[in-house]
């Protein structure tokens, strides 16, 4: 079919070049506390006896996880679950500069195996147009399916809701098939050196113009290497996704409008151009002399050195390098919201989640569902985020429990930079299935217009337009 046919040239194109080491939200993390928690038992098993948890007793199921917090905690808590349900869980953890590669091909061989798999919202747009992804609306609208305790409205619904698409290239995220449910996310706030500010006398930058002007005092603030803020800049779409896309929806910019059966790139548009001068004179005044190298790992580790004196990034990196004890700059880090183009705008956020999603080619889904409802139950979000140090909590009640708000006075302002931001925060991109294509470009393209290479931001964003169109030319809406 059309779809597969797409679905195959996007696989050969993008995923086997773009997943690169560290590039992307849900990398970099510490390392889960192996603290025994016994006394913190899970509750799912006292249900008053209707719920039937031994229902797929004596079945094995396969799941594929990333190397992160979220999966530490999993593998942590797998003998509590086997122990409940009869199930056995079979695991493999891969790091992610290649766990794409593995899942796009174990899904493709359409042998059923794995039964669960890791993974992000832009990933899950280009498994569910060739069919690889199960929609879990059926297993949530099955009262017989759905333990009386899980408690489905304690999610934080935004990252629900950016797990959800109708599989229509052009329609937003938040309707249609539920492709996953989250295990953790990122919303993208600003992190920065408390001492830094000090000793320079300088508040906290609450607009674009402000950050400019800090990016040019704190340039060097800590000898000769260091410099004022921290963004990704490598060669791949991780490079986009995070404070570029928040800022650029921020400024008014979109990356994709539907025009009759198509969709055509937007880059170009004045809006998309002034944001990007903003941001490619953010990184001359006060970025990294190495910025092109840039992942979410390099904006982390350069906070924590005392590099840089700001980061705009991912709120779960930078809190890493902040436990007492974790870096030379630990206790001197504090969060704040993005800057806006003036103060009282909203704070806007893409988001990225890490999320457990089923092969539509399992022959143990009733098992695979239980794994599921398990592991983004409130009890495992809880032990997950207090014990794992795995951010962000994707359940409400983990964000109003004292043990979180304790846990985070160790980090300051980053609760209300949260708050701020997570009313405004959903998947700013134009869900397509040449997703990683288009972003891949876009993140060279911005290296160029920083490298010189092009006469102007305008001229380097015409000509990306011209790229994303080409990319996405063999799109008919008409076809849905």
């Amino acid at each position: 079919s059309m779809r597969n046919k797409r679905f195959k040239r996007m696989f050969a194109v993008a995923m086997a070049t773009v997943m690169t080491a560290g590039m992307l939200a849900g990398c970099g993390g510490s390392g889960a506390s192996s603290k025994d928690d016994g006394a913190d038992k899970e509750k799912s098993a006292d249900t008053g006896g209707e719920f039937d948890w031994k229902k797929y007793e004596g079945t094995t199921i396969e799941i594929q996880m990333v190397q992160h917090t979220a999966s530490e905690a999993m593998v942590n808590k797998l003998e509590e679950f086997e122990d409940l349900t009869g199930i056995h869980v079979e695991y493999s953890i891969t790091p992610e500069s290649n766990y794409f590669d593995k899942v796009s091909t174990s899904l493709a061989s359409g042998s059923g195996s794995p039964d669960l798999f890791m993974s992000g919202a832009y990933q899950l747009w280009d498994y569910s147009a060739a069919g690889y992804v199960e929609d879990l609306n059926t297993y949530l609208e099955d009262p017989s399916m759905v333990s009386p305790d899980y408690d489905y409205d304690d999610f934080v619904q935004s990252a629900v809701n950016a797990l959800k698409w109708s599989g229509v290239p052009g329609e937003a995220v938040g309707t249609g098939q539920q492709l996953a449910l989250p295990l953790a996310f990122e919303v993208y706030t600003m992190a920065y050196n408390k001492k830094a500010f000090e000793d320079k006398g300088l508040e906290i930058p609450k607009t674009y113009d402000e950050l400019l002007d800090v990016c040019d005092k704190l340039q060097g603030w800590n000898g000769e290497n260091s410099y004022a803020v921290a963004v990704r800049g490598a060669r791949d779409w991780g490079t986009i996704h995070p404070a570029y896309m928040s800022m650029f929806a921020a400024f008014g910019a979109k990356d994709f409008e539907i025009e009759g059966d198509k969709l055509v790139s937007k880059v170009n548009s004045p809006e998309a151009v002034e944001m990007t001068e903003f941001f490619v004179d953010m990184i001359k005044r006060g970025g990294s002399s190495s910025w092109s190298k840039y992942t979410w790992y390099d904006c982390g580790v350069d906070l924590g050195t005392g590099n840089t004196a700001m980061v705009l990034d991912a709120d779960n990196n930078p809190v890493h390098q902040n436990w007492k004890g974790a870096s030379e700059e630990a206790g001197n880090i504090a969060f704040a919201p993005l800057p806006v183009g003036k103060e009282g705008d909203p704070q806007i956020s893409n988001y990225w989640t890490w999320s457990v999603a089923m092969n539509s080619a399992s022959k143990n889904k009733g098992a695979a569902w239980y794994y599921i409802m398990y592991f983004t139950g409130k009890d495992f979000a809880k032990y997950a985020t207090i014990e794992g140090n795995s951010l962000d909590p994707v359940r409400t009640s983990v964000w109003e429990s004292e043990e979180f708000k304790t846990m985070m006075d160790e980090q300051p302002g980053y609760i209300d930079s949260y708050n701020a931001t997570i009313d405004n925060t959903t998947i700013l991109f134009t869900p397509q299935p040449y997703f990683f294509e288009t972003t891949t470009e876009w993140a060279a393209t911005l290296q160029d217009i920083v490298a010189g290479k092009y006469d102007s931001v305008q001229d380097g964003m015409d000509q990306l337009k011209e790229k994303m169109d080409k990319a996405v030319s063999d799109i008919d809406l008409s076809q849905y």
